[in-house]
């Protein structure tokens, strides 16, 4: 699956083989600079959820894997590095920053699919969304301190190789994807 980048090429939907470069940080707040005492981060990755359907569709849809995406918004995307080795540092957070998201938004999939029933209403999502963003913020926050903003390196590969393995377990909730029916028990 190719990248797909919409609205004046300013957010780029999540895949696999997408690797954010220094070129997709561009809010007018990034700056490399040998003046910059100290170092700033906004990866510009977020998960969006929403959908639009009458109360029938609603009561029929059970996918909901194609309302969650992972996005990131290079016009909010920033870095602020007082040299191109930290700013490079922080790409590769910003990265893992990214495919975290894809992780939380398929867990978020597959929540939302296992959790909805026919009488469902439509904010049964939110405490689903909430919870999956609180610990996605605490398992982020973790990582910036634990790497000091991705110069530890080896930390950061060895942590975003879990997150790759975790995506990689989770197949069945992509954003295009379809997850099997449950088969009904006999007798």
């Amino acid at each position: 699956m190719t990248p797909a980048i919409c609205f004046g090429q300013s957010e780029i939907v999540w895949s696999s083989g997408y690797e954010l470069t220094l070129a997709d940080f561009q809010s007018s707040e990034t700056e490399i600079s040998k003046d910059m005492d100290g170092y700033s981060l906004f990866s510009g990755a977020n998960i969006d959820f929403s959908f639009q359907m009458s109360n029938v569709e609603f009561m029929m849809t059970k996918n909901f894997n194609s309302k969650v995406r992972t996005l990131f918004h290079r016009d909010q995307a920033s870095i602020v590095a007082p040299d191109s080795l930290s700013a490079l540092q922080m790409v590769a957070v910003a990265q893992y920053h990214f495919d975290l998201a894809e992780l939380y938004s398929r867990k978020i999939r597959k929540e939302l699919y296992e959790e909805k029933g026919a009488f469902s209403n439509a904010s049964f999502f939110q405490p689903i969304f909430d919870k999956y963003e609180k610990e996605r913020s605490a398992q982020s926050a973790r990582i910036f301190k634990s790497t000091e903003f991705g110069k530890k390196e080896e930390i950061l590969r060895e942590e975003h190789q879990k997150v790759l393995a975790e995506i990689e377990t989770l197949p069945d909730f992509c954003f295009d994807c379809k997850p099997p029916k449950k088969k009904k028990k006999k007798g």
